[in-house]
């Protein structure tokens, strides 16, 4: 699949950035969820924090692959967060019997940041410049 059709992933610090600003299909939650686990491993980040405020429509495999990922990042030792979820988009999810078991959620980066576990001591807190990476 063409890097222009996957979803980047910042490193911020300890922790990975996904900021969903289109509406996702299949395929591209299919890759965003290999590539989140290879930059978790990657990078050993130990916390994720989705921000899915574009997401204006969600259906209920993208709501199973969200939580798919949390899964998939709790293995690997990273806590997860989605924030920014839209009313329109809880209801739907609700609606189709989806309510993301083990997803945490936040209503704002603010508060899905402080969510996340703090960097340990020997984490390096002076890499807070913001990386681009994707496979």
């Amino acid at each position: 699949m063409d890097r222009v059709n996957r979803i980047p992933i910042l490193k911020l610090g300890h922790l990975l950035l996904v900021s969903i600003q289109v509406d996702m299909h299949d395929r591209m939650a299919l890759a965003l969820q290999e590539d989140l686990a290879e930059r978790i491993a990657e990078t050993g980040a130990r916390g994720v924090l989705i921000d899915i405020s574009g997401l204006e429509f969600i259906d209920s495999f993208i709501g199973r692959m969200l939580s798919d990922i949390a899964g998939i990042a709790r293995v690997l030792d990273a806590d997860t967060v989605v924030v920014g979820m839209r009313p329109v988009v809880a209801i739907t999810l609700v609606d189709l019997g989806l309510t993301l078991p083990g997803v945490r959620t936040a209503l704002t980066v603010e508060r899905g940041m402080a969510m996340l576990p703090a960097p340990t001591v020997d984490e390096d807190p002076g890499d807070e410049e913001a990386e681009t990476a994707g496979p």
